[in-house]
């Protein structure tokens, strides 16, 4: 009877071993994930960042693109109606020699550019 009851001690204190290495076990794995998390997070920091330079640079370039379109559709505009519209053509030779008929005011507005 003494050996089953030091055979039981013995199953006791073995369980008891197991469920504290079970424990330690999870808790390293969980610890382990955590780790894992905070890597993955911390590189996804300079990623982000490099993200909203690029996204900056796509904003600027887009607005100059919107720019220099706006630009060129005026120039085709005013080049198609120097060739096909002479009173167009007039003004427009007039204003840039400062030619003007007897009897006619000019009138001269400053843009700022």
């Amino acid at each position: 009877m003494a050996k089953r009851a030091m055979a039981s001690v013995k199953l006791t204190r073995l369980e008891a071993r197991t469920r504290v290495i079970r424990g330690a076990g999870s808790i390293v794995f969980v610890v382990f994930c955590m780790a894992i998390g905070f890597v993955v997070v911390a590189t996804a920091f300079p990623q982000r960042r490099e993200l909203e330079k690029l996204e900056a640079k796509l904003k600027l370039a887009k607005e100059r693109e919107e720019k220099v379109l706006a630009d060129r559709e005026y120039h085709q505009i005013e080049h198609r109606a120097l060739r096909e519209d002479p009173a167009f053509l007039e003004i427009h030779a007039r204003d840039r020699l400062d030619y003007y008929r007897t009897g006619e005011r000019i009138l001269r507005f400053q843009h700022d550019r």
